[in-house]
């Protein structure tokens, strides 16, 4: 049976077409490629200031990649931070990871459109098998004090729960560049490779500074 459709009609559901498969495409190149983000945290200053526009490259989640030392990541925030002395495993030096969200709708709204989802953005400090260890506001990477061109002059790293501690397989140690002022693995633990979701590809705004992130 043939329907009869006006042209407006016809018009009209061609656009809302085209609409929804450009939202799709969006969302896939935003989930799998790679997606603008607003820096929002003081943590990593003054390699990044809060407010400076960064393009995140999601590729390597996708593909597997490797993380290495230096890079600058995001990844989903732990389900606790901070935990307390009670809830801390020496011999599993590693983030809690608690939450899961239930149904399709409330999974495609934490992790496809992000909007309940807080994420940290850290540098990695050491990778797995690397021994970290913090004492009298250094920095030991594998027994060797860690040169550190990126923090401000006159920055120490405080300890703390995690200071002394081997990597597990599959983790990465990350801290802020504003170590006073950063919640990071020294607090919550190491952070499972699955749960990053980018590493900083470029700094696009404010145009002074545009260009690769160190």
């Amino acid at each position: 049976m043939k329907i009869n459709m006006s042209p407006r009609v016809k018009n009209i559901l061609e656009w809302t077409y085209c609409i929804i498969i450009a939202i799709v495409l969006a969302l896939l190149f935003r989930y799998y490629v790679g997606t603008p983000t607003v820096v929002q945290q003081p943590s990593m200053y003054n390699t990044l200031e809060e407010g400076q526009r960064l393009i995140l490259n999601r590729w390597v989640r996708t593909v597997h990649g490797d993380y290495e030392r230096g890079d600058i990541i995001t990844f989903e925030a732990p389900s606790n931070p901070v935990p307390s002395a009670f809830e801390v495993d020496m011999n599993n030096p590693v983030a809690s990871y608690d939450y899961e969200p239930k149904g399709f709708f409330a999974k495609f709204n934490y992790y496809v459109l992000e909007f309940t989802k807080t994420s940290y953005i850290k540098r990695v400090i050491a990778v797995s098998g690397d021994h970290i260890k913090i004492e009298e506001g250094r920095v030991y990477l594998n027994d060797q004090e860690l040169n550190e061109p990126y923090l401000r002059e006159g920055i120490t790293t405080d300890g703390g729960t995690f200071n002394d501690i081997v990597v597990p397989e599959g983790y990465v140690f990350v801290m802020g560049d504003n170590r006073p002022h950063s919640t990071d693995s020294r607090s919550f633990g190491c952070i499972p490779i699955d749960k990053i979701e980018s590493k900083v590809l470029i700094r696009f705004w404010p145009l002074n500074k545009f260009g690769k992130v160190y």
